[in-house]
């Protein structure tokens, strides 16, 4: 059965975004794109929100056009294309290729995606990976912690009640530039 595996960068002190949702201050050099496309190559589809959804189909699907986007830019581009995207929103009424729009986050349709064939499945953004969060529906997390702290935004973890959720340390991964990889699973 496929897995839920949120893939999220954040900061030292657990923002995935700014105030303003800026994301300028993680530090994805060539060496973090190249892994972060080891790991995206590996997916069956990609979860994601609205607004991530639109941010990435603004850029991606024609990035590699652009001789200035050589490299593993170029290569994700080709990736992000490739892969099923399912678009969680209530508001949008059409997505690009390769893409499905889902109106809400039922578990028992999540549970039908895990069943489905293919690759895990990996839920980005911060509003969409917070509903998954709540229902408890992520089966293993890859944490990039960047160095640099930005002191409020959108928290990787907001408060959402309850009592602890255990995991277990798969492994770490740090990069020249001082990013840190963190996997964990469910036990």
């Amino acid at each position: 059965m496929r897995q839920i595996i949120l893939m999220m960068s954040m900061s030292l002190d657990g923002y995935v975004e700014g105030p303003d949702r800026q994301i300028d201050w993680a530090l994805v050099d060539d060496e973090v794109h190249r892994h972060l496309n080891e790991e995206a190559r590996a997916m069956g589809g990609f979860l994601e929100g609205r607004v991530t959804y639109e941010l990435m189909e603004e850029f991606w699907p024609t990035a590699d056009a652009d001789p200035a986007n050589a490299g593993p830019m170029a290569e994700f581009a080709a990736i992000w294309r490739d892969t099923p995207k399912y678009v969680y929103s209530r508001t949008l009424r059409q997505v690009g290729d390769n893409a499905t729009i889902v109106r809400e986050v039922l578990p028992e349709e999540v549970a039908a995606l895990k069943a489905a064939p293919g690759g895990d499945l990996g839920v980005g953004g911060a509003g969409l990976a917070a509903a998954f969060l709540a229902h408890d529906l992520v089966d293993a997390y890859r944490i990039y912690v960047h160095p640099v702290r930005i002191g409020r935004g959108t928290p990787l973890f907001p408060h959402l009640g309850g009592g602890p959720v255990p995991l277990r340390l798969e492994g770490t991964h740090t990069f020249g530039n001082g990013v840190v990889q963190l996997r964990y699973t469910r036990p």
